[in-house]
């Protein structure tokens, strides 16, 4: 190990990344293929999320030397930070290949699998690096994020638990506990563990996470109260088209208190506990997020407000004009999920390239329509 390699994970230990960002580039410098350099230059630029540098590092390392499997390693982190999740399998596969024995590579490239859905080969390649080193915390916690994103909650937790046993501080594990209590509505437990994190490292609170009591209900609201609205605007419709028989007005009346108090039991489930912590902490997310939330949050209100007029009124054209309101709902839902990574670099990053894919295929498409018509009028004139 180099005296320059030495004196940065000394620093990245630190958690000084800035300072051994400095003290690699300056290193770099003077030995600009030096592999262990350009590695750890990798990781710090990923830890700072300036992903589009620790790429060229990550490249710039596997070329210095091609066998070396933390630079395929450390390369795959960062194409998953890119959501580059293809790309991101195959650098982990050939970590892998050139080191089957460190458990680091089963473990990135169980989180590429998983980021692919592949959730089977990614419980394997986690389970086979927990059998090299089977007190890993974030080996666990990479088998617990599979079996979340699987849809295991019971298994995850039950490993998550494992590895906050062995590290009670470890920051993502917390953070993935109170994940799985929010999913499954133990709001104040949930809540609590990102109140002490926000307390315990004020400088990066994770507001977005404190938000969820909101952006969950919304969501579970989107999922059904469109259709549920429908139903209620069909039996408007059948009542209106069969005005002989009142009685048929009453199941659809009947059926919009029903939702509306639905939507308020579980609005006040997930709200009352959570307290004012997730309305504060939604001030400070980024803005097409805050706005479009808000604005959901006024939908709703509107489309309830709605359903229960028709029930105590009868007015046909009520649950119709709060059937308007479904779409509006998902687009703001669109909105939201577009807004809650406007502070992520890579997906900002992902969205670049994709445009500049899109701008290339255009002007693809273009050039081959002046192809096609310049081709079509050579054989018309017979030139």
């Amino acid at each position: 190990m180099s005296e320059a390699s030495r004196q940065a994970r000394v620093l990245i230990g630190a958690g000084r990344d800035a300072d051994a960002e400095a003290r690699l580039r300056a290193a770099l410098a003077a030995a600009p293929d030096e592999p262990e350099l350009l590695v750890l230059l990798t990781f710090v630029l990923r830890r700072r999320r300036d992903y589009p540098g620790s790429l060229r590092a990550g490249d710039a390392a596997v070329a210095a030397d091609p066998g070396r499997s933390d630079a395929h390693a450390e390369r795959a982190e960062t194409l998953l930070a890119l959501l580059r999740d293809a790309d991101a399998g195959e650098a982990a596969r050939e970590a892998v290949r050139l080191d089957p024995y460190h458990p680091d590579n089963h473990f990135v490239l169980a989180r590429a699998l998983a980021a692919g859905r592949r959730f089977d080969e990614a419980r394997a390649a986690a389970g086979y690096g927990l059998s090299l080193d089977p007190r890993s915390v974030p080996g666990l916690l990479t088998l617990a994020d599979v079996e979340r994103d699987a849809g295991h909650r019971d298994e995850a937790e039950r490993v998550a638990r494992e590895a906050l046993e062995l590290d009670p501080t470890d920051p993502y594990g917390r953070w993935l506990i109170a994940m799985l209590d929010a999913e499954r509505l133990r709001v104040r437990r949930s809540l609590r563990t990102l109140r002490d994190m926000a307390r315990d490292n004020p400088a990066r609170a994770d507001v977005l996470s404190m938000t969820w009591p909101i952006r969950s209900l919304l969501a579970a609201l989107r999922r059904w109260l469109g259709p549920a609205t429908l139903l209620v605007v069909l039996a408007a419709l059948a009542a209106l088209a069969a005005r002989r028989w009142p009685v048929v007005l009453l199941p659809g009346r009947v059926l919009a208190v029903l939702f509306a108090v639905v939507v308020l039991g579980f609005g006040l489930r997930v709200l009352v506990p959570a307290g004012r912590v997730p309305w504060r902490c939604l001030r400070l997310v980024p803005w097409v997020l805050r706005r479009a939330t808000r604005a959901a949050v006024v939908v709703v209100g509107v489309i309830v407000t709605l359903l229960l007029g028709y029930a105590v009124t009868g007015a046909w054209w009520l649950p119709l004009i709060a059937l308007a309101g479904a779409p509006v709902l998902w687009l703001l839902g669109l909105a939201e999920m577009v807004g809650a990574r406007m502070d992520d670099p890579g997906y900002l990053e992902a969205f670049r390239d994709l445009r500049r894919e899109l701008r290339e295929w255009t002007a693809e498409l273009r050039q081959w329509w002046a192809d096609t018509r310049r081709e079509l009028r050579a054989v018309w004139t017979g030139k």
